[in-house]
């Protein structure tokens, strides 16, 4: 580990004065699991009442790393800030990457760095603070329950901007940064970036047909009969979660990941042990959603579950049967956010589709850090550009949506 002393002091709990230091941790086997969790919760099904992301937990990061996924092989070198006391005390901390590529990020530099290397100059490596191969918002500040939460949040943005400074790198990047974290990086003169997805928000409807009775009269009928279509052919769904997902599960899952991953982008990034891994650690923070037909599983899904959100990740299937992939990836997700009261259900990236399901356009945002003062000009100006042309899609595609007219 390497450390960045703070000259900042702010009041601590006990009423005395606190010196803070970032300290950057390679590897979250550095970093103390409980401590870690004292930021981020611990689990959707601990019945706290508190906010969890189990993207940022211990559990899921530390799963990427020690099972080949993101480590400095693939390009993804750990450079985790930690805010702490002089005595260890974990304040807040930001999971980070030195990275020599932007594959596995869904927030597209490639248009950046190809201008900027024509230009002379080296794009890469950058430094990177996200969740390695998941385009699903949430913190990236993380400040415990109690903390001097602005105080640590601005160290925090200044640290990241610190420590691209002092390995000479050309840029920092937050992506997928939550509505009340963005503003955080503006202030601290970051670039900020506007992109779109579509998520299905849930005003506690009782049932998926109080949901369809939202919706307007052709869409209803369509929805319906996609959904009777999709299950055609004797096939049924489970739901699997906790201690039903054993090894044997987890191999059957695996072959439909590698077939879709293959397929899209070449080489899965995810690698078998991982879900082993996942497995045993959060379980409980997990749904698999399978389809089976004659005795045998022929596609499914991995979800993962958060306090009030419901994150759709990968899909794969072995079969393909007409809807079978909106039924599972799409539908059966509302059902289970119904079921489970979940405010939200986020399905990925990117996909128009969906709007017709009920997944509504929502603004998420990335927070950029440019040292070069030309490229950060040019990058700018675009970005000034982008922002407008982001803001009038989603105005069209809600114009567009499935639901009632007022």
């Amino acid at each position: 580990m390497t450390d960045t002393r703070m000259s900042h002091e702010i009041q601590s709990n006990d009423s005395g004065k606190a010196e803070f230091r970032i300290r950057i941790a390679n590897s979250f086997s550095e970093i103390d699991a409980k401590k870690w969790s004292g930021l981020t919760g611990t689990s959707a099904s601990s019945h706290e009442d508190t906010y969890y992301n189990p993207f940022v937990s211990h559990a899921y990061l530390s799963a990427l790393e020690e099972t080949g996924c993101a480590t400095a092989q693939s390009g993804w070198l750990g450079q985790h800030l930690l805010l702490e006391t002089e005595s260890g005390e974990l304040h807040g901390a930001m999971p980070a990457y030195v990275k020599n590529h932007s594959q596995g990020e869904y927030v597209f530099d490639h248009g950046w760095a190809d201008a900027f290397e024509r230009a002379g100059g080296h794009y890469y490596p950058k430094l990177q603070s996200s969740i390695p191969f998941t385009p699903a918002t949430g913190p990236r500040l993380l400040a415990g329950i109690g903390r001097n939460r602005s105080y640590v949040q601005a160290a925090l943005t200044e640290g990241l901007k610190a420590l691209t400074d002092r390995h000479g790198l050309s840029s920092a990047h937050a992506t997928f940064v939550p509505d009340d974290e963005i503003a955080v990086f503006a202030d601290h003169e970051y670039l900020c970036r506007k992109d779109q997805q579509f998520h299905f928000i849930n005003p506690q409807y009782q049932s998926y047909d109080a949901f369809l009775a939202t919706l307007a009269s052709r869409k209803r009928k369509a929805l319906k009969k996609e959904r009777r279509v999709a299950l055609e052919n004797n096939i049924a769904v489970e739901w699997l979660t906790g201690d039903d997902l054993t090894e044997e599960i987890w191999d059957i899952f695996f072959g439909f990941y590698q077939d879709t991953g293959s397929r899209k982008w070449g080489r899965p990034y995810l690698t078998r042990a991982f879900f082993s891994r996942v497995g045993e650690t959060m379980a409980n923070d997990i749904l698999l959603i399978l389809a089976k037909r004659d005795g045998h599983y022929i596609a499914g899904a991995i979800n993962f579950i958060g306090s009030d959100t419901l994150y759709g990740r990968h899909w794969g299937c072995v079969e393909d049967h007409p809807f079978l992939h909106f039924e599972i990836c799409y539908h059966q997700a509302i059902d289970f956010a119904i079921s489970r009261g979940l405010g939200v259900v986020e399905a990925g990236a990117q996909g128009e589709h969906k709007l017709s399901r009920g997944y509504l356009p929502v603004t998420t945002h990335s927070a950029h850090y440019i040292t070069h003062p030309g490229l950060r000009e040019a990058i700018a100006d675009y970005l000034v550009h982008e922002r407008q042309d982001v803001e009038n899609m989603g105005d069209i595609l809600r114009q567009h949506g499935p639901f009632k007219k007022a």
